[in-house]
């Protein structure tokens, strides 16, 4: 029997949390961005993290559109909190869940809670937060994501609002 590497992919993915996945992966990318900081400077650096990690969210956000088959928005988001919040990573609220719509304020994030015991909370948003606009673009052009405050940023709360935009011919003339 051979194990592909995407077979191996989705098996760690799956028995490791997301927030121990981000614990882990911030032992190499922290240090690394600090030191692309002071060579390249703060803004430069920070715009290539963002590309680079921008690239590897959408195609993350791709394949896991594709996995959720025909289910609505809603229930695919709900699906979606649900893997963000594993190992308590994350207390949250939905506000609204419909067929075309998912609204959540996240209360507590343990994401922000790693970054600021490392002493690191201004990367936090870089390499955790920004995640969520790239994956959402991977869930196709009609998603939208809506987010104007993180707890990650210093907010109480996180405001993720998502909206299925209607097609063209959907649209009334």
């Amino acid at each position: 029997m051979t194990i592909s590497k995407r077979d191996i992919e989705r098996k760690i993915g799956m028995d490791i949390p997301l927030i121990e996945q981000v614990k882990i992966q911030a032992q190499v990318l922290v240090p690394l961005v600090k030191t692309l900081q002071a060579e390249l400077g703060e803004e430069r650096a920070n715009e290539i993290v963002r590309k680079a990690l921008g690239d590897v969210y959408r195609k993350d956000g791709e394949r896991w559109w594709r996995t959720q088959g025909a289910r609505n928005l809603g229930e695919k988001m709900t699906s979606a909190f649900d893997r963000f919040a594993a190992g308590d990573a994350l207390d949250y609220e939905v506000v609204k869940q419909a067929s075309d719509a998912f609204e959540v304020n996240v209360t507590g994030c343990r994401y922000a809670k790693f970054y600021n015991e490392i002493g690191a909370p201004e990367l936090g948003f870089l390499l955790t937060c920004s995640a969520d606009v790239s994956m959402t673009e991977g869930f196709g052009t009609r998603v939208s994501l809506t987010r104007t405050h993180t707890i990650m940023q210093g907010a109480s709360h996180c405001d993720f609002r998502y909206v299925l935009k209607q097609r063209e011919e959907d649209t009334p003339s």
